[in-house]
């Protein structure tokens, strides 16, 4: 680190610690791999050009492909992603095909559920948001297999959507076209490929997208100026007590 950026450290507490983690992170990434003290510059260089994989292990990296073929699980990692991918195609997370999930399917958002499997399908017909929201593009994308839970299958979305319909749950149409943050969903499976449990709507960056950082139904009402009253369906805003924390650690580093 520069001189002027420990000066700062003093002025800054926060701006501290992420100095001394990122301190920390490069002395284990130079002595945890030895292609690490080779070239790293010129590493980094060669695979933002293309030229392919650097063989660069990171410190603390298990071995995907090694822990999923010890896995005892009898659905293989392609057959499950597969499923999950019908599982939200043909089958419409359930609501064409009931069948699909499991007598003891779960359904768990940030902050709903777990729900059942008869509450979760009730919930799902009410919204409609597929009638208030009808060129909603989830843009479905890396999807991949759990190496420590090898029967549950992750992936990421990045949804558009206009509010051009009119429903109960969502009123009359706003035309208005929604970004809403990267969210990670995931879908567990048991031995006979039925669906065990959905987490869906965790945004891994609230300040992507117009929708308050919002993921899931949430962001719908919220992108459409029509936010549930509650402080769950609302953007997060630091809490009293850690805004009094903030101003205690600025008032002791100018000491």
């Amino acid at each position: 680190p520069t001189f002027a950026a420990l000066r700062r450290t003093r002025r800054h507490p926060m701006f501290a610690l992420a100095l001394l983690g990122a301190v920390a992170l490069v002395g284990q990434s130079r002595v945890g791999s030895p292609r690490a003290a080779t070239s790293p510059r010129a590493s980094i260089a060669a695979a933002a050009v293309g030229a392919g994989p650097t063989g660069y292990v990171l410190p603390g990296e298990v071995d995907e492909d090694f822990l999923l073929s010890q896995s005892t699980f009898p659905i293989k990692p392609p057959a499950l992603i597969e499923l999950t991918k019908r599982l939200y195609g043909e089958c419409k997370v359930g609501l064409a095909d009931e069948s699909v999930l499991a007598d003891t399917f779960q359904f768990c958002a940030p902050f709903v559920g777990p729900l059942e499997k008869t509450p979760y399908l009730a919930a799902l017909r009410n919204f409609k948001i597929e009638d208030a929201f009808p060129d909603t593009n989830p843009q479905y994308h890396g999807f991949r297999v759990d190496p420590f839970e090898p029967n549950r299958v992750w992936f990421n979305i990045r949804v558009k959507a206009t509010h051009t319909g009119e429903t109960k749950a969502f009123g009359k149409a706003t035309s208005k076209a929604l970004v809403f943050p990267p969210q990670a969903h995931s879908v567990v499976f048991n031995a006979e490929g039925k669906v065990t449990e959905m987490t869906v709507g965790y945004p891994v960056d609230r300040r992507v997208g117009n929708t308050g950082g919002l993921g899931g139904a949430f962001g719908y009402f919220y992108g459409i100026g029509r936010p549930l009253p509650i402080p769950e369906c609302k953007p997060y805003a630091r809490s009293l007590q850690f805004r009094a924390l903030n101003l205690i650690g600025r008032i002791f580093s100018r000491n």
